[in-house]
């Protein structure tokens, strides 16, 4: 399934470079390989990848920068990035997930943790919506192509964005739990915090709603979650 899909894995480290792209290669995917944030930012708009592992410290451009600069870049702005962080690096984390960063993986990190978080996203991107489209207020949604747009603007969403307001429709009037959300959207190997959910979820109300900080269609459920609420104007 996998085979096809190509990774481009950016660290300064060799051995930590060497490592995931021998690992990611034994599982059937291609892997092209940066140094520094220059350098993988241009093989990023060169080649395309269908992920991108990203460490957080790099020479010339760092990790966050990069990550910054791909989602302005619209040949590839809704390409995955999985950052790659150090312990203790909490707000580095948490900056990153506002940038666009869909994920991010602790080093040192187990093999079987980063090859599974690979084939998690892929699988994802790969699947197809039976219903192609969604409207609801002035929002149009095409899952086939993974676009969203407010009015005849259309919105940027990262894939961890998306994924969010997929689930949170599909389950409309439906209280989910922080807990819930994290083992759907990141998967039960995931040991990041539910405060990831609260970022994505603040970063996906500021790109939909008219007023986020007065939000109709996330709204938050004190202590327990998020529900989704179309709207009088809702259609399917």
């Amino acid at each position: 399934m996998f085979m096809e899909k190509t990774i481009l894995v950016v660290d300064d480290e060799a051995h930590i470079q060497e490592l995931i792209k021998f690992n990611l290669t034994k599982n059937g995917f291609k892997v092209i390989t940066a140094d520094n944030g220059i350098d993988a930012l241009k093989i990023a708009e060169d080649e395309k990848p269908d992920l991108i592992f990203l460490d957080l410290m790099l020479p010339g451009m760092d990790g966050l920068e990069v990550c910054k600069s791909i989602r302005k870049k619209s040949s590839i702005e809704s390409t995955p990035i999985i950052m790659i962080t150090a312990k203790g690096e909490e707000l580095d984390k948490i900056l990153g997930l506002e940038l666009g960063a869909d994920d991010y993986i602790t080093k040192p990190f187990s093999v079987r943790e980063l090859v599974a978080r690979a084939k998690a996203i892929l699988r994802r991107t790969s699947f197809k919506q039976e219903d192609n489209s969604f409207k609801f207020g002035d929002i149009n949604i095409d899952y086939q192509k993974h676009e969203v747009y407010k009015g005849k603007e259309k919105i940027e969403l990262t894939l961890k964005e998306f994924e969010l307001l997929e689930i949170l429709i599909k389950n409309k009037g439906k209280v989910m739990t922080r807990d819930f959300l994290l083992d759907k959207i990141w998967g039960y190997e995931y040991v990041g915090e539910t405060r990831t959910v609260d970022v994505h979820v603040r970063h996906l109300r500021q790109k939909i709603e008219d007023n986020d900080k007065n939000p109709i269609y996330i709204q938050t459920i004190r202590g327990i979650g998020y529900k989704f609420n179309s709207g009088d104007s809702y259609e399917r």
